[in-house]
């Protein structure tokens, strides 16, 4: 195989590894899998897989290249003459799988040095029992086993590779062969795609391509190319954009500046998507800097490629408000800024692996974990439904989600009501299916390789059914417990920080929402919320039936007065779970990592004490 050696340019690392591990003999059958829907540098330009494949890696050393797929059959792509070529179609021409492999076994026993691509291998070797498969797919996968332990055919020089995004979609049997070798191509680093965008984008200045290059984490180069390529296949040419955005931009701060670069990263983008994403209101960043809101569109459409690829496996968390827009949580908020500033400060070393937030409903887990995550400055993502009916499909759709996360690294992994998602496993129901997740999310965590890069947060108000290993250091360090407002004054902090977020104004002297906020003793951080938005809804209502548009208009913004947030306190009726939010907080001071995260009321407890009153609860509330 070429590459690599003197006067020719180097290969990509897993083209190399490909290319070492077949010299050495150690095997003659290749899986090549991960991001195998790319572009590959080649000299001075880029590749498809494919072209990459037989143009580049295999062409010189090989006198005969064969493509064996499902829907075009046999192509001769390098080797023989036009005649050849015609009677091994004839010869083929009405064979099934059995009879094709049959015909390309005996062309590679006859002719020395022959290459056998096969694109989309799952469709011909794919993941199910053998007693599944019909007699032909049966045949299929005896004869490529076969070949992969004769030494005749390897010593003949000859080499099969497969392809497939992912290795869920093939045969396990053909997976476990010694003398298959599967090699990972994986996603684009840094230098990956800073070569990229400099070979697509000549024009873009160093410090905006090493930006853009960090900005795209998380994106291949065949998206990359679709952000900042020159000029698109179709549509509209640079120029064309270049106008359209300066007649979007038209009046605004340094609209020629802004239009030129914008237009570098819109190629392929219809008028439509243009006008979508150009927003001539928008305040450009600090220091007036074009390069910045670039930047901006850049991330809008990584973030929709990646959800397009995903297909509804996962979404973006965008957090609106920072820590400052919590009330209460003093210690909790003290935790988080300290972890934020470790992941900030790039100490990879010192960086929790996962964070786990405990405790009861409505205790604000989810806003404050969002909140955090503005404050690291870490993108975020949910895991979505990524289960699937189909054999083998969970298993593909959960590493396709992994890989895509831990190229985008940094980022934060957020599973909410994990007892749900991790949840020990009763029964084998689905065919072990849970089982192998579960255990390829817990391989995943654990990987000393993602500390720094991938934070998993798990929330659940239920730590008492996640299976115990999921909480053990190395994959959720740092246990945060939350709990509702201990006193009047974080209560009052509480209602204080949801007006401010709505935008509310809060008419209420301290000394008598401290004394309004005394009789809310056990109401959680969601019911104070849902108090103070019911109060300015009465302040509204009031302002609305004294009569006029115009009265109607300043009631949107009427202030909570005493008298409103005392009628809300008086009509609103939180919900009566007292046993099940006892045992819930209990629950959380037992997970906890640190005694000094516990209000004060539960520091003092042993762990005896603990286990004894969480005994007692669940004998309250459990069946």
């Amino acid at each position: 195989m070429s590459g690599g050696g003197e006067g020719r340019p180097p290969l990509p690392v897993w083209a190399e590894t490909l290319r070492q591990k077949y010299l050495a003999g150690e095997a003659a059958v290749f899986v090549l899998y991960r991001n195998v829907f790319d572009r590959y540098r080649a000299g001075d330009g880029y590749r498809t897989l494919q072209p990459f494949l037989s143009e580049v890696l295999l062409r010189d050393n090989k006198q005969n290249i064969f493509e064996l797929s499902i829907d075009r059959g046999v192509r001769v792509i390098q080797g023989g003459s036009a005649g050849e070529r015609a009677e091994l179609y004839r010869h083929l021409e009405g064979k099934g799988l059995s009879g094709i492999f049959e015909s390309l076994e005996r062309q590679m026993r006859e002719q020395r040095s022959s290459a056998l691509l096969i694109p989309y291998a799952g469709t011909i070797f794919p993941a199910a029992e053998l007693h599944f498969l019909s007699l032909d797919e049966r045949g299929a996968f005896a004869a490529l086993h076969r070949w992969s332990l004769d030494a005749e055919l390897a010593d003949r020089d000859n080499v099969v590779i497969l392809v497939s995004e992912s290795l869920a979609d093939l045969s396990p049997a053909l997976l476990t062969n010694p003398r298959v070798v599967a090699i990972e191509l994986p996603m684009p680093d840094h230098a990956s795609r800073l070569a990229a965008i400099r070979h697509y984008a000549p024009a873009m200045p160093p410090g905006e391509a090493d930006e853009l290059a960090g900005q795209t984490a998380g994106l291949r180069l065949i998206q990359l190319a679709s952000i900042v390529a020159g000029e698109a296949p179709q549509g509209m040419n640079h120029a064309q954009r270049r106008t359209l955005i300066a007649e979007l931009l038209q009046g605004s701060p340094q609209a020629a500046e802004r239009a030129e670069k914008l237009a570098a990263i819109t190629a392929g983008m219809t008028p439509a998507e243009i006008r979508q994403i150009v927003d001539p209101t928008r305040k450009l960043p600090a220091g007036d800097d074009p390069a910045g809101e670039v930047l901006a569109v850049v991330r809008q459409r990584k973030r929709e490629l990646i959800e397009k690829e995903c297909a509804g496996l996962i979404e973006f968390i965008e957090p609106r408000h920072g820590l400052e827009t919590v009330g209460g949580n003093a210690h909790i908020k003290g935790e988080l800024r300290d972890i934020a500033r470790l992941i900030q400060s790039g100490d990879r070393t010192r960086a929790p692996m996962g964070l786990l937030a405990v405790g009861p409903m409505g205790a604000g887990k989810t806003f404050v974990i969002k909140a955090f995550l503005k404050e690291a400055g870490l993108s975020g993502i949910a895991l979505k439904n990524f289960r699937s009916k189909w054999v083998g499909s969970t298993e593909a759709n959960l590493e396709r989600v992994l890989a895509t996360v831990k190229a985008m690294g940094p980022i934060a992994l957020v599973i909410d009501e994990g007892d749900r998602s991790f949840g020990r496993q009763g029964d084998d129901a689905d065919g072990g299916t849970s089982s192998r997740v579960i255990a390829r999310l817990k391989e995943f965590m654990s990987d000393p390789e993602n500390r720094g890069q991938v934070l998993f947060i798990l929330m659940t108000n239920r730590p008492d059914k996640l299976d115990t290993d999921i909480k053990r250091p190395g994959r959720l360090d740092r246990k945060i417990p939350f709990f509702y407002a201990e006193d009047a004054a974080e209560r009052a902090a509480v209602i204080s920080a949801v007006c401010a977020r709505y935008r509310v104004p809060l008419a209420v002297p301290e000394d008598t929402l401290l004394a309004a906020c005394e009789s809310l003793a056990g109401y959680s951080n969601a019911d104070l919320e849902a108090l103070a938005l019911l109060a300015a809804e009465f302040g509204e209502r009031e302002a609305r039936l004294a009569g006029g548009a115009a009265a109607a208009a300043a009631g949107s913004n009427a202030a909570v007065t005493p008298a409103l947030l005392a009628q809300a306190s008086d009509d609103f009726m939180p919900p009566q779970e007292t046993a099940m939010v006892c045992y819930m907080e209990m629950l959380a001071v037992a997970e906890t990592s640190r005694r000094s995260l516990l209000p004060q009321r539960f520091r003092s407890l042993s762990a005896v004490e603990v286990q004894e009153r969480l005994a007692d609860l669940r004998r309250q509330i459990l069946p």
